[in-house]
């Protein structure tokens, strides 16, 4: 099926990012195509008036149908293994799914002549902080397969766009959070590891605490600081990127968050205030290789794609997700 609408293929379109990356993209005059091959993705995630093609990205012969049938101005991928605990014991399907799968697609594109591109890679790949809030230029010494994974594909950009022409932003999420504030999308992850939705899960009644993973760090209150960014401001961030990159901007790489870091102990009074619910604490010990803090220098963005946060409040990114777990959406 084709229109007159300018495509973009999104790999990975049918997961947590990916799909609200689909809706807002068909809102905003584009003929999104997901492609996913549905292992962690939801076809019910997939929004009416997007193309679902269901397959792996590393499967050349896949990849190039698709490209030929669509001929998209751009891809973006969100298509990554993604849990930090897996990668340290599952290397090998870090490396496979992360890197491997991800030089095809791009070697596929290049064959078809496709050379634009939008990269999700990760805070991990800076391991350990040593200065916060972390700008793009902060060192790079992943600690974990995942961080590593991604640190490589974004090498691979760099001289992918040298000797390819291959023109890509790349974004480094911090803590993606939240839902589509109109309720119908949310994160539904199996299992689930992001604090945000596992505290809701407790306000709901799906658990009966939420552990707290160490509470003596050299923080103001002893628990882990994060930069929680909603899902939404995220999207339109990757949207701003595709505007760029069809003006015919230069490659380059963005850090995404919010600027502010949040406490464990500041997340859990939220969802108390937001759910009315006392939501129960346990405290468990702290996790191997859990930084006390991590929190985003997102200036770039915000200077050169004019991005503006939308929803960066705490209790607002909250209340999205909260209205999604009482929808019971995320566990069907």
């Amino acid at each position: 099926m084709k229109d007159n609408l300018p495509c973009v293929i999104v790999a990975g379109g049918a997961g947590y990012i990916g799909s609200h990356m689909v809706r807002m993209l068909r809102e905003s005059g584009y003929h999104p195509v997901v492609v996913d091959n549905l292992a962690t993705g939801h076809q019910q995630a997939v929004v009416e008036g997007a193309t679902l093609r269901s397959g792996d990205i590393g499967d050349p012969a896949f990849m190039r149908a698709v490209l030929q049938e669509f001929e998209p101005q751009c891809v973006m991928h969100f298509a990554a293994a993604s849990l930090v605990g897996e990668s340290m014991t599952a290397p090998a399907k870090y490396w496979r799914n992360n890197l491997v799968q991800t030089l095809t697609l791009l070697d596929t594109m290049l064959e078809c002549g496709v050379k634009q591109f939008i990269f999700s890679s990760t805070a991990a790949v800076f391991g350990d902080p040593v200065e916060v809030p972390m700008t793009e230029t902060h060192r790079k010494q992943p600690i974990n397969p995942y961080g590593k994974s991604k640190l490589a594909v974004e090498t691979v950009l760099e001289d992918y766009a040298s000797a390819y022409g291959l023109r890509y932003i790349t974004f480094r999420y911090f803590n993606a959070a939240g839902a589509h504030p109109d309720g119908t999308l949310g994160e539904r992850h199996e299992p689930e590891t992001h604090l945000i939705p596992l505290v809701l899960q407790v306000a709901s009644g799906r658990r009966e605490f939420i552990s707290r993973f160490g509470s003596s760090f050299p923080t103001p209150d002893g628990s882990c600081i994060r930069d929680y960014i909603h899902v939404q401001d995220l999207c339109t961030a990757h949207l701003l990127a595709l505007r760029k990159l069809g003006e015919g901007a230069q490659s380059t790489v963005y850090n995404l968050g919010n600027g502010a870091g949040h406490s464990v102990n500041q997340v859990i009074e939220a969802a108390r205030r937001v759910t009315g619910h006392p939501i129960p604490l346990r405290d468990d010990p702290p996790r191997a290789g859990d930084p006390p803090v991590l929190v985003a220098d997102a200036k770039r963005a915000r200077t050169e794609l004019g991005w503006n946060p939308q929803y960066p409040d705490i209790e607002t990114i909250i209340a999205h997700a909260w209205q999604w777990e009482q929808k019971g959406m995320g566990h069907k």
